[in-house]
């Protein structure tokens, strides 16, 4: 309902006629509640490209506005949220995002770099059985970011060099350097947000991938973690035995293709 709702208020604010005629809307989802893995942003974007298609107005919406209109549904509803999650989604694929204020201010979203997912190495993601919720964590940091304090100020701005950085080491296969951005990341949340936010459980999973050697990070704010093992499949073996003894669940990371079809790379915009 929510983005139905979004989806009419901006095709209404910018002159895109819609058709009229019903539809019912359902949906069923595999992915696993509140480990972090945009559950609920998922059934909205899949709405939305549901709405795209009923009213044929895929030619008519960017690419680029669409992780917005997600956003903007999810809004309605409460739920805490940023872009990133919103952007994989409605691009699929591997996707270099720069949400620099320059841009934003300029033109509503990021700049968003598709890139070749064959430079990924393998991954993989653990994730709990009985997870924490993922939208709480945010709220503490959200606010001493909105007051200024420069902790939070230039660890946030340090994260988002971290995905510049990524790039590179992606582009350059330099996969030890990839490994040692993924702890960082980990590491900068864990200082902002402190391990009460974190959870206990949710600290576990990456402790258990740090002990055999691993790299790792939340996939989101919470639940599950992405894990990379530099040292191949024996490393991937010592993995799964400690997340079965951890009580943790291991599957290795397939990373879809894009999604985009012609009609949606024509929207594109050339920036």
């Amino acid at each position: 309902m929510a983005i139905c709702k979004v989806f009419q208020k901006y095709c209404n604010e910018n002159n895109i006629e819609l058709k009229s005629g019903n539809f019912t809307l359902h949906y069923d989802t595999n992915i696993p509640r509140q480990t972090g893995l945009s559950g609920s942003s998922a059934i909205v974007s899949a709405a939305l490209n549901c709405l795209l298609d009923f009213y044929n107005v895929r030619h008519l919406i960017k690419v680029e506005v669409r992780p917005n209109l997600i956003l903007s549904a999810e809004k309605e509803l409460g739920i805490v949220a940023g872009l990133q999650d919103r952007v994989a989604q409605v691009y699929g694929g591997l996707v270099y995002m720069d949400f620099s204020k320059e841009h934003m201010d300029k033109l509503g979203h990021g700049i968003y770099t598709p890139m070749d997912t064959s430079l990924l190495p393998p991954l993989h993601l653990i994730y709990a059985e009985n997870p924490s919720d993922s939208g709480k964590v945010h709220s503490n940091v959200r606010k001493r970011w909105l007051d200024g304090e420069e902790f939070i100020i230039s660890s946030m701005k340090e994260v988002a060099n971290l995905a510049l950085e990524g790039r590179s080491a992606l582009l350059e296969e330099n996969y030890t350097k990839f490994a040692e951005l993924i702890n960082r990341n980990f590491d900068l949340r864990r200082l902002m947000f402190g391990d009460d936010a974190l959870g206990s459980m949710n600290i576990d999973m990456v402790t258990v991938a740090r002990k055999v050697g691993a790299a790792s990070k939340f996939t989101g704010s919470g639940g599950a973690v992405v894990v990379y093992c530099p040292e191949g499949p024996s490393q991937v073996k010592l993995l799964e035995d400690a997340c079965k003894e951890a009580g943790f669940i291991i599957q290795p990371v397939e990373v879809v293709s894009s999604f985009l079809n012609d009609v949606d790379l024509k929207t594109l915009s050339s920036t």
